[in-house]
Parts: C-alpha cells; sequence; structure tokens
C-alpha cells in the first residue's frame, strides 16, 4: 500500500520530491495522452488507448532494414571515435572505460540529427503531448556484452523535475532499439500503470549528483517497498523486439533494466521529446541545474519534422 498520500494545494510545488525525512506517493496530476485522438493521429486508437492505459508503447515494422543497417553503424562508429574520451557528454561503465552512453546525439551526426526529427518519432511525441517538441534530451544507450551494468529503477520526471526544473509532466521518451533487446540481455522493463503515481523520494540532492548518477543512481530512486508495492500492482513488463523496433514511455513510469552478462550487446538511441510548452524553469530539489548535455535549457525551439527514409 502506498506510505503516504500528499496533500496537494494550488500554491505548492504539485510534485515535491528529495524530502530529507520521508517518502510520499502523489495522485499524477497531469493528463498522460494530452491529444483527442482522430483518423489523422499517427497511432491507432487501440495503441493510444494502451499508452494512456501503461504508460509505454512497442512499435514494430516502422523503419526499413536499410536503415537501421546505417544507424548501426553509426552507432558503432561513435563509440570506437569517443572511446576513453574524457568529453563530459560520454559516460563510461562504472568498472571500466567501456562506452556506456553518448549524451547530445544529435549533435554529434547527421544521421542522428535527422533521426531526431524522424515524424516516426517526433510526430507520435507530438501527438501524445498535444503540442510542439523540443529535445529535452538525447543520448545513445549501448550495454556491452558480458560486463554491461543494470540500470536501477526510476521515474526520468523525477530526476528532470528535481535537477532540471521540469514543471509538469508532459514529455516522452523514444527509445529506438540498435540491436535485438531481450530480457536476458537487459531489455529495458517497464512497470505498466506505474506512471499515474508519482512517488516523492526521501533523500536532499548532493551537489553534482548527476556526476555519480549516470553511472550508478542512488538519489531519486524509490524505496525498495515503493517498488515492491508498485510491482505487485502493476506487474513488470520486458519492452523487448528486434533492432528498428520503437520504444514510447511516458516520463513517470518507472522503469529500470538488467545487467547484460550474455555476449550479445544491448544498444538503442534514445530521445526524450518536451511539450514546448513545459519549457525548464529552476530546479525544484537542487541547488543548481544539471549541465545543457543533460537537460537543454533556454526557450525551447519546435523541431521541424522531417518525412521520407532516413537513407
Amino acid at each position: 500500500m502506498p506510505l503516504e498520500y500528499f496533500d496537494l494545494r494550488a500554491d505548492h510545488d504539485i510534485y515535491p520530491t528529495r524530502q530529507p525525512d520521508r517518502e510520499t506517493w502523489i495522485e499524477r496530476q497531469d493528463p498522460v495522452v494530452w491529444s483527442d485522438w482522430s483518423d489523422a493521429a499517427p497511432i491507432s486508437r487501440a495503441e493510444t488507448e494502451f499508452f494512456d492505459r501503461n504508460g509505454y508503447l512497442v512499435l514494430k515494422g516502422l523503419f526499413e532494414p536499410e536503415e537501421i543497417a546505417a544507424l548501426v553503424d553509426t552507432a558503432s562508429e561513435l563509440r570506437g571515435a569517443l572511446a576513453g574520451s574524457d568529453d563530459p557528454t560520454v559516460v563510461t561503465e562504472p568498472d571500466s572505460a567501456a562506452v556506456r552512453t553518448i549524451f547530445r546525439l544529435e549533435r554529434t551526426h547527421r544521421l542522428m540529427d535527422r533521426l531526431s526529427r524522424d515524424r516516426r518519432l517526433a510526430g507520435i511525441a507530438r501527438f501524445l503531448l498535444g503540442d510542439e517538441v523540443s529535445i529535452h534530451q538525447s543520448r545513445l544507450n549501448y550495454k556491452p556484452g558480458f560486463s554491461g551494468k543494470e540500470f536501477y529503477w526510476h521515474s526520468d520526471f523525477e530526476t528532470w523535475h528535481a535537477e532540471d526544473g521540469m514543471p509538469r509532466m508532459r514529455a516522452v521518451s523514444a527509445s529506438l532499439l540498435l540491436t535485438d533487446n531481450r530480457a536476458h540481455n537487459g531489455a529495458l522493463m517497464l512497470m505498466p500503470g506505474s506512471h499515474k503515481t508519482y512517488v516523492s523520494c526521501q533523500g536532499e540532492t548532493p551537489e553534482n549528483n548527476f556526476e555519480n548518477s549516470l553511472k550508478r543512481q542512488e538519489i531519486g530512486t524509490p524505496s525498495q517497498q515503493s517498488l515492491s508495492d508498485l510491482a505487485r500492482m502493476h506487474g513488470i513488463e520486458d519492452a523487448e523486439g528486434p533492432a528498428g523496433t520503437l520504444v514510447l514511455f511516458d516520463c513517470n513510469t518507472i522503469h529500470g533494466s538488467n545487467g547484460n552478462i550474455t555476449p550479445q550487446p544491448r544498444s538503442n538511441a534514445f530521445f526524450v521529446y518536451n511539450a514546448v510548452s513545459n519549457a525548464l524553469v529552476e530546479p525544484f530539489a537542487a541547488e543548481a541545474p544539471r549541465p545543457d548535455h543533460l537537460a537543454a535549457r533556454g526557450t525551447p525551439r519546435p523541431l521541424s519534422l522531417h518525412d521520407g527514409a532516413l537513407v
């Protein structure tokens, strides 16, 4: 059962978090799907209802094999070129120099920029959010075979609200799989329906928390009690699929992934779309905002969407 429900008042931050002495559950105050479905929508009515109910959606067959092959080659080139880099946009595994994440993906390569604006990603995000969209964050995630570490359970919105100043739950993540993602090699795990509950986490934000959290997140994660309750209430689903599968999930869906001890690496291109009306303000639970490569600040610029094949 929930530990506590917070008494919401209009003159307060409606999603307070990082309380020093308690963890609370807060009922979601924002829509999940911000547009009314019509025949012109980029996804079906059933898919829209599934996303609204479960907080995620898995779509297959949107991209041609040659498009995925070009993206896979580009991702491999980027990892090779940036291996051992001390650039802050590159994150390595906790115990090795292997590349774990490359941020600002759309700025690293023309093809990745084109992908970020593709209507098959950004167009769906624009429909779900009911607004023009901008990129809040982008990254190439890579979980190497044998040694890829886990990503612990969390809600992205909790961090984006606390440390970036994202006001409302009006953002969606789009993860395009660049390898086969299966449960055994660390596919994304989600708790369907968990996006309707905001877990206000216990523990104040340390200075420059991002320096550690990008490798191993500890602050801003729900307690084991809350995770157990949520898993019992909603279950856990694996977002599995072959390369080319698109996984969309709401900013507040609780998710994580296991480590990868198989020989098969797991990789995806990841774009976070934020409604332009949901521009960042000062962080709600941190002394200073995270760097721009983790959270795009300033006046949002709506993306110009592209149609047609990537290559």
